[in-house]
């Protein structure tokens, strides 16, 4: 690889980042982001979204990628290829596809929804792409991912051929505002005949409505499937709470192994409306489970002692950023403090975090003091983290974002 060529009308070489001296050791090890503290010069005037080449001191071509302005100036796509050439997206979609084959979720007759590409994980820092039964839902995070919306859309139609139904553009929430930027939502492809914003989506066996257009993120949690999975193990006989629940993936997988009885607990109206449709599609009846509109923490707090023997904290996120970490922190202690103090003794308490910039290791201090508050007795059974269709770059760590305890309380 001697350069990168881009290829509009006059085709010049791309505008250059030029790195400080000894800033290029991130980049030999493959990490895919240039910090902006990091960069002696740009040669050229790049607009926000544009490829650029990553150059180091001493004149060699490192990388390419889109350019941004912000802390992460650079989002690497590329280490030793050209990604203008015309098959680029349908090569790394391609890629990303047989990851999911090889790991039994695409053509799998039990789950038809999972994510196709996360970001850095598939070497597309940027973008995410969720698939449900045919519909791909794309979010991008970044301006250039937003301006490539149109190539990957016709790219992922190359990928699955007759198999994809539509794509679905989800990016007003997650790309950065930018003056010129059309954030709509809507469709960048969809077969003849195909007009739904909703569909039914198998994940292992279990049914699930999801709104790509209505609902939080591209629809549903992907994420959490085989976490759902541990907790429908485990729920036979027990006696239920799933807090914040969103649309209820685990109380249908509670239900679905035997639960006693399930409460789920959830502020969003919308949300909740949507459980009961999932509890009915699944066949579970009204005495089985019950739907509750309100602030999931007030309600634990309120709950009597012993009530459940099975709980699930999965709150938001509640730390997007490293200025709110101290908060974020505290709040997370209170919430699992709340938990483990009204679970009945015996019982299971499956607590996570989807916030990335708190750490496995500042996760566990927080739940260990929340135990410690509490006096009770509880053992570590098990760390939780994200399916495998969330993959972690290893040279990129902070993709793994999902982090959870299985707790077991006496």
């Amino acid at each position: 690889m001697n350069s990168f060529i881009r290829k509009d009308t006059d085709s010049k070489t791309m505008d250059r980042i030029i790195l400080k001296p000894r800033r290029e050791e991130s980049i030999l090890r493959f990490h895919p982001w240039v910090f902006s503290g990091a960069i002696a010069q740009i040669l050229g005037h790049p607009a926000e979204g544009d490829l650029v080449s990553v150059v180091g001191a001493d004149g060699k071509l490192l990388a390419c990628g889109h350019y941004q302005i912000g802390s992460i100036a650079v989002r690497i796509l590329s280490f030793d290829e050209d990604p203008t050439l015309p098959d680029f997206w349908t090569r790394m979609l391609s890629r990303a596809l047989k990851l999911r084959e090889a790991m039994g979720l695409a053509g799998s007759s039990d789950t038809n929804c999972y994510r196709l590409v996360h970001g850095e994980g598939d070497g597309l820092p940027g973008l995410i792409v969720d698939y449900y039964d045919g519909v791909c839902v794309l979010q991008a995070h970044s301006v250039g991912m937003f301006r490539a919306k149109n190539a990957i859309a016709d790219a992922l139609r190359e990928v699955y051929g007759d198999a994809l139904k539509a794509v679905y553009d989800k990016s007003s929430g997650t790309a950065p505002f930018k003056a010129g930027l059309e954030l709509i939502d809507g469709y960048l492809w969809k077969a003849p005949g195909f007009d739904a914003d909703e569909s039914v989506v198998l994940e292992n066996g279990n049914k699930f409505l999801v709104n790509w257009n209505e609902g939080q993120k591209t629809g549903f949690f992907l994420d959490q499937r085989e976490n759902r999975h541990r907790v429908g193990k485990l729920a036979r006989g027990r006696n239920v709470l799933n807090l914040f629940c969103y649309t209820g993936g685990f109380s249908i997988y509670a239900l679905a192994g035997g639960a006693k009885h399930v409460d789920s607990v959830d502020s969003s109206a919308r949300a909740m409306a949507m459980v009961d449709r999932n509890v009915e599609l699944n066949g579970f009846t009204p005495e089985q489970h019950t739907s509750y509109c309100t602030d999931a923490i007030d309600f634990v707090k309120n709950v009597p002692d012993g009530a459940y023997d099975l709980m699930i904290v999965d709150p938001p996120a509640f730390a997007k950023h490293r200025g709110a970490l101290k908060n974020a922190l505290r709040a997370y202690q209170r919430l699992n403090a709340a938990a483990i103090a009204k679970v009945a003794p015996g019982g299971f308490v499956f607590t996570f975090s989807c916030s990335q910039v708190v750490d496995k290791e500042a996760f566990a201090l927080a739940v260990f003091s929340a135990a410690a508050e509490t006096g009770r007795s509880v053992r570590i059974l098990d760390r939780l983290n994200q399916p495998g269709d969330h993959s972690v770059n290893i040279y990129h760590p902070e993709g793994e974002y999902l982090k959870g305890l299985l707790l077991y309380v006496e």
